[in-house]
């Protein structure tokens, strides 16, 4: 029987990135989680492209891409989302529990999320979806969902539930911009305001 040959890069990705989220998991690096999201999920794959795959982070969606689409995008799902969550979310008792200590955290809460959800897209949505992609081409949409959906477990259940559909539509705008930034700017505004309507900040 022959060994299996294996496409080095998504064998690193991969296992990089399992590690990167089991790391984050288990442990705290810095004085904040926020901090250690940036540098877990942001700067050591971005070492890994640069010195290890020595490619450009560009053609792992760092980059503006479609900025004319990704704008639109943004704009209209922001627009779709924000009377969604009012309903469902506002005084929900187990998201305002869950993020309480967000709420009273050493941050203001707009550049919290911000830290804490920069490096988050870039990792699902930068790195594996476009390394994924060289491989499996479209259904890379699916398999960086499955991670990130796994990753909020022990979140609030709602929440956990629409990760799945929510992962594959934050790739697929990643994969139509060629950019991770615009579900980073859905996602930011999203957590955001979840943790507003948690808190009862908006009536």
């Amino acid at each position: 029987m022959k060994m299996p040959r294996f496409d080095w890069k998504i064998v690193t990705i991969t296992i990089v990135s399992t590690l990167l989220l089991m790391v984050d998991s288990y442990h705290q690096l810095t004085p904040l989680k926020a901090y250690d999201r940036i540098l877990l999920y942001l700067f050591i794959p971005l070492l890994v492209i640069l010195f290890i795959f020595r490619e450009s982070p560009a053609e792992y969606g760092f980059c503006l891409g479609d900025w004319k689409a990704g704008l639109t995008f943004s704009l209209a799902a922001i627009g779709l989302m924000t009377p969604l969550l009012w309903f469902f979310l506002h005084g929900d008792t187990s998201m305002r529990n869950y993020y309480a200590d967000v709420l009273t955290g050493p941050l203001p809460l707009p550049i919290y999320t911000l830290l804490e959800l920069f490096g988050w897209e870039f990792i699902f949505r930068g790195w594996i979806l476009f390394g994924y992609e060289r491989k499996f081409g479209p259904e890379a949409l699916w398999l960086q969902a499955v991670p990130f959906a796994l990753a909020h477990i022990s979140k609030p259940e709602l929440e956990t539930l629409s990760t799945i559909f929510g992962g594959f539509a934050f790739g697929w705008l990643a994969w139509r911009t060629r950019s991770f930034l615009y579900p980073f700017l859905i996602h930011w505004y999203i957590f955001t305001l979840v943790v507003l309507l948690a808190g009862g900040f908006l009536g």
